[in-house]
């Protein structure tokens, strides 16, 4: 017979047991884990079976992830790797870590490939345009100041030895790296959920998307939507079906201010020194690495849809533009971008695809003389 106090035992742990069982029940999958970072948004998105113990645990994994790289290449922390590299003495080499120095390294390479409309010695640039973290009131730079700092920037003004994870400036240029920081980060996280074993997600962290896997764990691929502005508000154009890739969209029509009726584009040409003024709205890139897509679509964007489509043809890149045309928009797509969703996708979605040697079609080529 049991004692008063076995009696009183057995029905608690068995509540516990309970409990701890119900604690660790799988969740509906799809689960999507989602906050704040980096000033914007990450939504990760999981088709994987999941308990609650741990899905937090890969959130606090990939957290972490994202902290690491926030510490090293943000330019809105005095304690960044990135801004000692900024104060560090002109022309003393520097120890880096090896992912900023692989990041610095990506920034080159799609620099030089795109001639040097990606450049990430703007900083000061951007700053002086009220886009960075010199935030100031929203006016127009004088053309003495632009002309300036323009003459101080430029690619070769920053050395690297990639094998040596070591770097130095030549002039005393800001370093910006938010023109691939972030596709880098969605790179890390997408690279720790394939480490911890998780075989289908989606990583979107402030609208840089890689996928792995599909959507419901089996068959139906992730999708994405490419957006435009409509009546103000962000509006999918175009929603793409996603396998094992990645895709960076950058746009001149989410961070912008106007002085006396005119629009100015938070993205900075390195050339001229002042924002883009053509009528190319938005730029998307598929590839593998989104780092690399990211610092492509930002050049993308500078070069306009006419340089930049002849430029995604000669170097095979998957491109879908946005052009501006009247109250509507024309998608344009480089052949990659056709070969790797199939011509029955970009057909339905009604994209017109640039054959290489055709350039833009006269539409956009029209828009863009309208937009100089």
């Amino acid at each position: 017979m049991l004692s008063p106090l076995q009696r009183l035992v057995i029905p608690i742990l068995l509540l516990v047991v309970l409990l701890a069982g119900c604690s660790e029940r799988t969740l509906e999958s799809p689960v999507t884990l989602k906050g704040d970072i980096f000033g914007t948004f990450y939504q990760v998105t999981i088709a994987d079976p999941l308990t609650q113990s741990e899905a937090e645990a890969l959130e606090d994994g990939f957290l972490d992830e994202l902290e690491a790289v926030d510490a090293s290449m943000s330019t809105y922390r005095d304690d960044a790797e990135l801004m000692a590299f900024n104060e560090a003495p002109i022309g003393e080499w520097q120890r880096l870590s090896a992912p900023l120095v692989h990041v610095l390294d990506i920034a080159r390479s799609v620099g030089d490939a795109s001639g040097g409309a990606f450049d990430v010695t703007v900083g000061d640039l951007v700053n002086l345009w009220s886009f960075g973290p010199e935030a100031r009131p929203e006016e127009v730079p004088a053309d003495s100041l632009i002309e300036q700092r323009l003459a101080e920037v430029g690619m070769e003004t920053l050395e690297l030895e990639v094998d040596d994870n070591r770097a130095r400036r030549l002039k005393d240029v800001f370093v910006d790296l938010s023109g691939v920081a972030k596709g880098y980060a969605t790179d890390r996280v997408a690279a720790y959920l394939a480490d911890q074993g998780v075989e289908n997600f989606l990583v979107n962290l402030g609208g840089e998307v890689k996928v792995d896997g599909h959507r419901d764990g089996e068959a139906e691929p992730w999708r994405i939507g490419v957006e435009v502005p409509r009546n103000g508000r962000p509006q999918a154009e175009h929603v793409l079906p996603l396998e094992d890739t990645s895709v960076a969209t950058s746009g001149d029509y989410r961070n912008y201010f106007e002085v006396d009726g005119r629009r100015y584009s938070h993205t900075i040409d390195p050339r001229t020194g002042r924002p883009i003024q053509h009528r190319l709205a938005s730029v998307t890139i598929i590839g593998s690495s989104n780092a690399r897509a990211d610092a492509w679509a930002t050049a993308m964007t500078v070069l306009g849809e006419r340089e930049g489509m002849a430029l995604a043809q000669r170097h095979d890149l998957a491109v879908l533009m946005l052009v501006r045309q009247g109250d509507g928009w024309q998608s344009l797509a480089s052949p990659a971008f056709a070969a790797h969703f199939g011509r029955d996708v970009v057909d339905r979605l009604g994209i017109e695809v640039v054959e290489a040697g055709d350039g833009v079609s006269s539409a956009a080529d029209e828009a863009n003389q309208d937009g100089q």
